[in-house]
């Protein structure tokens, strides 16, 4: 399956990939990388949807199911500079890793992904149904799942592999994520005479410590808790220069769990702790809602979504997570069920569509966004392994 010519040219795809700085919004460079590879693989479909995820196809000799392997182009900011020992847009190797910004998450994977399906087709073109689809998309830094829905939408995919980093063992499952924007409403004056205002800021407190004292997030014996975490608070106007501020905003991270809506089980608390302020008290106004997130793509396409994923998981029977830990084993591996800490684009195809999906992935999920963030070869080589094994089980 995997020889040194192939393991050589793994290596050196992902080195090429990292040295294409491929930020949110300006994935272009690495995007046409990705698209000219695919060609000189034989990839039967080659194409770039208005986002800008590049997408390939691979159609075997007879009609059969549809496998999606996932994996994204941005990455974060290298960050300082100065603390990295190597040129995070240099693809160095050093002592069997391949180092640089987006290494491990996820440029050696998508690496893997669009090499192994390539070595399927020509290994056994003749002898597998079916589809193999392999998309490199944009933005999952800012709005999981956004992109992915095009992909979704547009080549209905039975089963989906996410590349994020899994140290080769076999994700079924994460926590969504929901940002949840609380404002309270005040009127303002000059802070000398604040009894002639409605401080927006002392009615946030208000609220902070309700929510504090009334609501728990629920709990699942696999995924953990639904966490509830405020990241950040502003006030209107700001600065504040002898004014009483009329506005004041936060927002909560949630960390979302299987089923989990976005009214009847996120909302709905929040606005029962504003009903009740505002029962006791007429001046208190405020508002609950998930906020909106937009952004411009390298294609000048605009992303617009809500930022709400949600979470998934699927059971350790499922016989599409039976059917791939046996793929990975027959190759060699000896991966453990295990479910990610973070969201993903899993977060549309399995939480939204319905559709099966398991995570699989070279490198360590504690190093992404790292300086020095790294790949190690090994698993870079033993994920491109696992993918064909994947593949080769679900379309035989």
């Amino acid at each position: 399956m995997l020889n040194k010519e192939r393991t050589d040219f793994v290596t050196s795809l992902c080195q090429r990939m990292v040295r294409c700085p491929s930020l949110s919004g300006q994935e272009g460079e690495l995007a046409q990388l990705v698209r000219q590879t695919m060609e000189a693989l034989d990839y039967d479909e080659i194409g770039t949807d208005r986002y800008g995820n590049a997408i390939g196809a691979i159609h075997l000799d007879r009609p059969g199911r549809t496998i999606l392997l996932e994996g994204h182009m941005d990455h974060v900011e290298p960050g300082d500079l100065s603390q990295w020992t190597v040129d995070p847009y240099g693809g160095t190797i050093r002592d069997g890793k391949i180092y640089g910004r987006g290494s491990s998450d996820m440029k050696g994977s998508l690496a893997a992904m669009i090499a192994a399906a390539a070595y399927l087709k020509a290994d056994r073109q003749n002898e597998l149904s079916g589809n193999i689809i392999v998309a490199a998309t944009v933005h999952e830094e800012c709005f999981e799942g956004a992109a992915s829905q095009e992909i979704g939408e547009s080549y209905k995919p039975d089963y989906v592999v996410i590349g994020e980093a899994s140290s080769l063992d076999l994700k079924r499952g994460q926590r969504g994520r929901a940002e949840v924007v609380i404002e309270t409403y005040g009127r303002s004056t000059h802070s000398s005479n604040p009894e002639k205002g409605i401080n927006a800021v002392k009615q946030m407190i208000k609220f902070l410590s309700r929510i504090e004292e009334r609501y728990t997030p629920p709990h699942d014996a696999i995924l953990g808790d639904g966490i509830l975490e405020l990241t950040d608070i502003i006030s209107s106007p700001y600065p504040g220069a002898s004014i009483v501020p009329d506005r004041c905003r936060v927002t909560f991270d949630r960390r979302l769990l299987v089923g989990e809506t976005q009214e009847d089980d996120v909302l709905e608390v929040f606005r029962e702790i504003i009903e009740e302020l505002r029962s006791s008290d007429p001046s208190f106004q405020a508002s609950a809602f998930i906020s909106t997130g937009e952004a411009e793509c390298y294609t000048g396409e605009t992303i617009k979504a809500l930022r709400f994923a949600p979470g998934w998981l699927l059971d350790d029977d499922h016989p599409y997570v039976t059917k791939a830990l046996a793929a990975l084993e027959r190759v060699g591996l000896s991966p453990r069920l295990s479910h990610y800490a973070f969201c993903t684009n899993g977060s549309y195809y399995a939480g939204k569509a319905g559709i099966p999906t398991i995570g699989f992935g070279a490198s360590h999920e504690h190093l992404a966004h790292v300086i020095d963030e790294y790949v190690e070869i090994e698993q870079l080589i033993s994920a491109c392994k696992g993918y064909y094994a994947i593949c080769e089980a679900i379309l035989a």
